[in-house]
């Protein structure tokens, strides 16, 4: 995978897309919209030609997106993680996320936000990580005693000076999504006191959370606008140029279809004169205009 490093700028917001990875989806995609007929494949084809392959399968991007503003940097997801991460069954790991941070040139210490759209394990790998720890003679790590020379591991934000924002819903429904996320990102975040939960929409150092729900019970949104330019960083609310062509359309993977439907609705619809830039993690273009 090369790493390329598109850029928007919306105001003083500079928005960057940061490559993870790319690869099949785990099923055909005509059971993941089982309701699109042949000629709304064939244009959803025309318009995102590099989300099919030569076998026809789904071809997705793994991206996460890095907003820098005079206030802040925050990062918008966290792609599919290291060769351990909780994505790993499905998702081509190891990704290349912390390459394409230092050729952004962004250290994660400098990074004060990071916001999780929703608890799929492809937009989580690298938020926590495993990282190995040897301990003193007799000293303990985490709680746990150790003896000289032991060597054990522990878990901890890749992005150790972020607060990590989550919609209150989504938190209240992982054991729902993904019990195993408690012990591997959840309970680390918290222990850290790296956690924050949010309640529907809610102001960030650079645009604003939007509550977008229905792929999952509290999938978020972000928002970044300069007048009447908009910037939208989608997450799962757009996971195929079918839903932009046709947001009716509903996806097998979404919780809710009707409410993701009337989230994809009310976000695409914009005033004629306002331009909406879709920063999305799966389309092959990072940045397209709606």
């Amino acid at each position: 995978m090369s790493l390329s490093l598109p850029r928007l700028r919306i105001g003083s917001s500079e928005i960057t897309a940061l490559a993870d990875g790319e690869g099949p989806f785990f099923s055909p995609r005509a059971e993941a919209f089982p309701e699109a007929t042949a000629a709304q494949w064939a244009e959803a084809d025309r318009y995102d030609p590099g989300a099919v392959d030569a076998e026809g399968r789904w071809r997705l991007q793994f991206r996460a997106y890095a907003i820098r503003s005079e206030k802040g940097l925050t990062v918008v997801d966290a792609g599919i993680g290291p060769a351990d991460g909780p994505a790993g069954s499905w998702a081509p790991v190891p990704g290349a996320l912390p390459e394409s941070l230092a050729a952004a040139g962004i250290d994660p210490a400098e990074v004060d936000t990071v916001l999780l759209t929703h608890l799929h394990t492809d937009h989580v790998g690298w938020a926590v990580v495993t990282e190995a720890a040897v301990p003193s003679a007799g000293r303990a790590v985490d709680g746990n005693a150790s003896t000289s020379g032991a060597t054990s591991s522990y878990r901890r934000p890749y992005f150790p000076n972020a607060e990590y924002l989550l919609q209150r819903a989504e938190f209240d429904a992982l054991d729902a999504l993904n019990p195993q996320l408690r012990e591997s990102l959840t309970d680390p975040l918290e222990a850290a006191g790296r956690l924050r939960l949010l309640d529907g929409d809610t102001p960030l150092r650079a645009g604003r959370a939007v509550a977008t729900p229905g792929h999952t019970p509290g999938h978020q949104s972000v928002l970044v606008a300069d007048g009447r330019e908009l910037a939208l960083i989608t997450g799962d609310l757009l996971v195929h140029a079918l839903q932009l062509l046709y947001p009716e359309l509903a996806y097998s993977h979404e919780i809710d279809p009707v409410a993701a439907r009337h989230s994809r609705e009310r976000m695409l619809a914009r005033e004629t004169a306002t331009t909406l830039h879709l920063a999305t993690p799966h389309l092959t273009e990072p940045f397209i205009s709606a």
